[in-house]
């Protein structure tokens, strides 16, 4: 699903550099990198970047983003319902079972836990966002009610599954110099091509900061 792209989304995008580095602790990307630059620049200027793995650092992005768009249908399901946003029990499921996996897996499960947990919370912050905006503006209410166990749980079960094993490929180097900024710029990329609003580029930066060790 492609998130509406609104008038502010060209201003908000090259603020995501920045988001994401003050989430993971570094410094943020120049304002005025592209995308597209933005890759060659880290690889060219951080020491040790070939000691990083820039395609695992690239599909937790690309996956991060996906997840982040299902937050669009779990908040049409939820909104207007007795469903809450924040469900404790369900969390603890998926961090548990992401936990045993990740262990099968030869992955730290502190490590996958804490990724995992930051992509629950990023989902939330933008399911709380829609809802302070449809709550202003009654006629952006979805209009239809996806069914999360038949529409919505495969695709994050999928989700987790191609994570977990980006996870894996990218563990042995997340402590490179080069991680940060290269996760940076996969993330600034993969909000562009989705036309993140402002709203799902907060989500991403929350998404991220478990990634790289700082």
């Amino acid at each position: 699903m492609r998130i509406r792209t609104t008038s502010t989304t060209a201003r908000s995008l090259v603020t995501l550099g920045a988001a994401v580095a003050l989430a993971l602790g570094g410094a943020a990307l120049p304002a005025s990198a592209s995308a597209a630059q933005a890759a060659p620049a880290a690889a060219s200027h951080t020491p040790h970047t070939t000691h990083a793995n820039p395609h695992a650092l690239a599909a937790i992005t690309a996956l991060a983003t996906q997840r982040l768009a299902l937050a669009d249908k779990v908040a049409a399901a939820k909104y207007g319902t007795d469903a809450p946003i924040d469900d404790p029990a369900r969390e603890r499921q998926i961090l548990d079972d992401v936990a045993q996996r990740s262990t099968a897996l030869g992955i730290d499960p502190a490590f996958a836990q804490s990724v995992f947990r930051d992509q629950i919370e990023a989902n939330k912050v933008v399911q709380r966002g829609l809802y302070a905006r449809w709550d202003v503006h009654p006629e952006q209410r979805p209009t239809e009610r996806p069914d999360l166990a038949k529409e919505v749980r495969p695709q994050l079960d999928r989700i987790t599954t191609q994570l977990l094993d980006a996870l894996r490929e990218v563990a042995p180097t997340r402590t490179s110099p080069a991680c940060e900024p290269l996760l940076t710029a996969a993330a600034l990329r993969d909000a562009h091509a989705r036309g993140f609003d402002a709203l799902h580029l907060k989500g991403l930066a929350r998404a991220l900061p478990s990634v790289c060790a700082s």
